[in-house]
């Protein structure tokens, strides 16, 4: 027994000194960016929530408080991260990453997507699936329940190549199945997205995809209407994935950022007939300021001009 004990640690360490090799964690800088593998750890754990706590830093990444506090200074320094008191508890400081900082975290997402499609392209597709199935049975297997209960449902992440395709599919098939609307919505979806790509200004217009598993589950806008106000636009949840908190967190996405390029104002266009959507943007402060019936869709629908001041 003790020999195969034995026997598999030794597979396992020849296993993980091949991956991490294969990745480059080993690199002064990870991914050719100018951060440490801990330091990208850090910023993309910020990337996903709207703040977070020191302590739960250390306790989701596993690292030394002293450590991260010195990362941490840097960042400040760097003007990555930014520090405020916690609405729920004044004592606590919430970090956010700046518009700096989302600006730094972009390129280390992209290049963490290219590398891994990199390692990918030379299987087959079947040996692909093998490979992420075998990543998922080491992961199910080492992760303790209580780690698996506080790992997050979902992610958000900046557009890449092939997310416009998908959100103007999406906008066409799902308002199609569940309001009866025809295919001038897809159509309408389209220009909208390609416009975003042909004039996207990143300092003050985003978009974020929500993803679950690795799968899209929803989208949402940020576009600039003026100097002073930014429209939130093709907010949507996939049915899969609805009850999980993807609207309001992508909403919440949308103010956060909104405030931090210098928006005054936030307005939306939506339809009466999207009741959980219409539910988001009361709870945050949007009030309704004018409605029109159209049928541009096809049936009669009631539109509505929702504003937020900032």
């Amino acid at each position: 027994m003790a020999a195969e004990i034995e026997r598999r640690i030794t597979a396992i360490r020849r296993f993980n000194r091949f991956y991490t090799v294969k990745l480059g964690v080993l690199s002064e800088h990870f991914l050719n960016t100018p951060f440490s593998l801990t330091e990208c750890r850090i910023l993309q754990a910020l990337s996903h929530r709207d703040g977070a706590s020191a302590v739960w830093l250390c306790r989701e990444l596993d690292l030394d408080p002293g450590y991260l506090s010195r990362i941490l200074r840097d960042f400040e320094r760097q003007g990555l991260i930014l520090r405020r008191p916690s609405p729920q508890d004044g004592r606590q400081t919430m970090i956010s990453l700046t518009l700096a900082g989302r600006d730094a975290f972009e390129p280390l997402d992209r290049a963490s997507h290219s590398a891994i499609g990199g390692m990918l392209a030379p299987l087959a597709e079947a040996d692909q699936e093998r490979l992420v199935a075998a990543m998922r049975t080491i992961g199910g297997l080492l992760r303790e329940e209580q780690e698996a209960e506080r790992a997050p449902a979902f992610v958000l992440r900046p557009h890449r190549a092939g997310d416009m395709g998908w959100i103007a599919d999406r906008h066409g098939a799902l308002y199609g199945e569940e309001y009866g609307l025809n295919y001038k919505m897809e159509a309408y979806v389209a220009e909208v997205v390609a416009k975003f790509l042909r004039e996207f200004d990143p300092g003050r217009e985003h978009c974020w995809i929500a993803e679950q598993d690795g799968q899209r589950i929803g989208s949402v806008f940020i576009v600039k209407e003026s100097d002073t106000v930014a429209r939130l636009r093709l907010l949507i949840v996939e049915p899969r994935a609805r009850g999980l908190g993807v609207g309001r967190r992508l909403v919440e996405e949308c103010l956060r950022f909104s405030r931090q390029a210098g928006y005054s104002e936030i307005v939306l266009w939506t339809h009466s007939i999207l009741t959980a959507a219409r539910r988001i943007y009361d709870s945050v402060g949007f009030v309704i300021e004018e409605t029109e019936t159209h049928d541009e869709f096809g049936p009669e629908l009631v539109g509505e001009t929702w504003r937020l001041r900032l």
